[in-house]
């Protein structure tokens, strides 16, 4: 785990990131940094309403539960672009994503963000890792995420060890939806994550997919953003995986089980196709 932590004094420019980003192709490495990254960030105001209107968001006086994310971006793109990483950031895979919300998210104006990387384990498909980013307030730690990363053709030794989450509970549908061709440049705008699979055809075409697809964390923002009278606000965690990516324009149905402590949600297309399966429950 984590040994060595940099404090910055300011959130890092996206544009510089993306710039290095683009020059680094070559798997470089199998060993994961022990280092990571803290900076305080503030909420900008602007931004969580462009960010709410995007995601289908009410404004109940909480940070939505995947806003976190959004103020950890920047740190995420410093790690998985530093010069120790050994993996080139266009073309990683996210496989999975879960958060947990500590506390209620309300009053919320500037949080110290924390990012790292551990658990470098072999993938059938080559190697993945866990990006952890976790928030702080004056109080204490408010909110943790750990998403699941995969790089292709990285050769580790030991056998794969995959998690699949699977539904077991009576799900029901919740709410329909369509994610129009433009969803990702909208994202990409309140999130920062430019990345060019999400942005045309065009631009996804370029790293072997068909058309754009949108976001995991637009498809977990818009699932959340359907539940939110269903869920807790604080003392959950909410785990995700995706499945087959959402290509754009498309529509989608929403799933999930009974409103409770805890459940069962799954996001599914045109002839059954499942996108994203996941749960929530407390925090134990």
């Amino acid at each position: 785990m984590i040994t060595d932590w940099s404090t910055l004094n300011r959130e890092p420019g996206l544009p510089g990131l993306y710039a290095r980003a683009a020059t680094r192709r070559k798997i470089t490495g199998t060993r994961l940094p022990d280092s990571g990254f803290r900076c305080w960030v503030d909420v900008d105001p602007t931004r969580l309403v462009a960010y709410r209107k995007v995601c289908g968001f009410a404004d109940n006086g909480l940070l939505p539960p995947t806003y976190p994310h959004i103020l950890g971006f920047a740190l995420q793109m410093q790690l998985l672009t530093a010069r120790d990483f050994p993996f080139p950031l266009l073309g990683l895979i996210h496989l999975s994503n879960r958060i947990r919300v500590l506390r209620p998210m309300g009053g919320v104006s500037r949080v110290c963000v924390s990012v790292q990387v551990h658990n470098l384990q072999p993938h059938a498909k080559g190697a993945t890792f866990d990006l952890l980013t976790t928030l702080d307030d004056q109080l204490g730690p408010l909110w943790e995420e750990q998403s699941r990363m995969l790089c292709r053709g990285v050769k580790l030794e030991g056998e794969p060890l995959e998690e699949h989450l699977t539904s077991s509970l009576a799900l029901t549908e919740v709410e329909h939806w369509k994610a129009s061709s433009d969803i990702g440049r909208q994202y990409a705008k309140v999130s920062g994550d430019y990345n060019p699979i999400h942005l045309s055809t065009a631009s996804a075409r370029l790293f072997s997919f068909p058309t754009a697809i949108a976001h995991g964390l637009w498809n977990k923002a818009r699932t959340l953003a359907a539940l939110v009278g269903q869920l807790p606000a604080a003392n959950v965690e909410i785990a995700v995986q995706f499945r087959k990516p959402v290509r754009l324009p498309s529509e989608v149905t929403l799933l999930a089980s009974a409103p409770g402590p805890s459940g069962e949600l799954q996001l599914v297309g045109a002839g059954d196709l499942e996108h994203m399966v996941g749960h929530w429950r407390p925090i134990a």
